[in-house]
């Protein structure tokens, strides 16, 4: 019968120990040592009582500290797996964190994207427009150029080479091309809102270069006189460019307002031809 007993208690052990795992294992191990070791004690029941009990009684104590030291592994080993259960579950809660953090950076990532793609879309459609409207005004700028004296040209000369030839087939960014008729426009203006003089060579009657003093006055009318004060005129532009005539009646005139432009002269209306257009 002890043995009948022993067995069944190895089996129950045996079949815990496959489901509960190793720590339930080593506690369920202890108990069927102990059955175990209850055996010889039945077989040697004829022997002397008391040395069965005392062997009895040992086993027995070895069997409850068995069970102890099996308890206490247990508590140690359930706190071990309390503490990593809990770093698990924070690390699950970081990942997850983290995923949904990725998910709303995504779609804000998104929204920029889409907000950027506009405001491309919109600068490329202005920028068309700005390169269409930029070659009209060079077109226009380019007509205006036999208008402009040749002090204007000169002084232009750097700003003129950048102009395109052809504004639909330049390689020149718009905002290089604004720059440029901006800074023309500039040069253009200043001289037409000032009186100016410059040294210049003109064409006599007989065709040779003689060596004038110019007054413009803006873009609207000239004279000039020679240094000897018989060769003078006035000139005016004209689509082909600044027509000359001489006259020598004006000689007088010019010279007197090139004296007041050099503040060899106090300061007093001279008259001069001007032709209404």
């Amino acid at each position: 019968m002890v043995v009948t007993e022993s067995s069944r208690v190895r089996h129950r052990c045996d079949t815990a120990a496959d489901q509960h795992g190793p720590v339930i294992r080593r506690y369920l191990a202890a108990v069927g040592a102990g059955a175990s070791l209850a055996l010889p004690f039945s077989l040697r029941a004829a022997e002397s009582p008391l040395a069965n009990a005392r062997e009895s009684v040992a086993q027995w104590v070895q069997t409850q500290q068995l069970i102890s030291r099996t308890r206490t592994e247990w508590e140690s080993d359930k706190e071990m797996l309390t503490q990593s259960k809990a770093l698990f579950e924070r690390e699950l809660k970081s990942v997850q964190e983290e995923m949904a953090k990725q998910t709303t950076n995504s779609s804000v990532a998104d929204a920029e994207r889409l907000k950027l793609d506009a405001d491309l879309k919109r600068s490329n459609e202005a920028l068309e427009t700005a390169r269409h409207h930029i070659s009209s005004l060079e077109t226009e700028f380019r007509a205006l150029l036999p208008l402009l004296p040749e002090p204007v040209l000169s002084g232009a000369q750097q700003l003129l080479n950048r102009l395109p030839a052809d504004s639909s087939n330049t390689k020149a960014s718009v905002t290089e091309r604004v720059q440029t008729l901006v800074s023309l426009l500039s040069e253009v203006d200043k001289f037409n809102n000032a009186v100016t003089v410059f040294t210049e060579k003109r064409r006599n009657a007989q065709g040779e270069e003689v060596s004038v003093e110019t007054v413009y006055v803006g873009l609207g009318a000239a004279y000039f006189v020679n240094e000897s004060g018989n060769f003078a005129g006035a000139g005016t532009p004209g689509e082909k460019g600044w027509k000359w005539t001489a006259d020598p009646t004006l000689a007088a005139d010019v010279r007197e307002t090139i004296r007041i432009y050099r503040n060899e002269r106090t300061a007093r209306f001279v008259p001069l031809p001007v032709a209404i257009r």
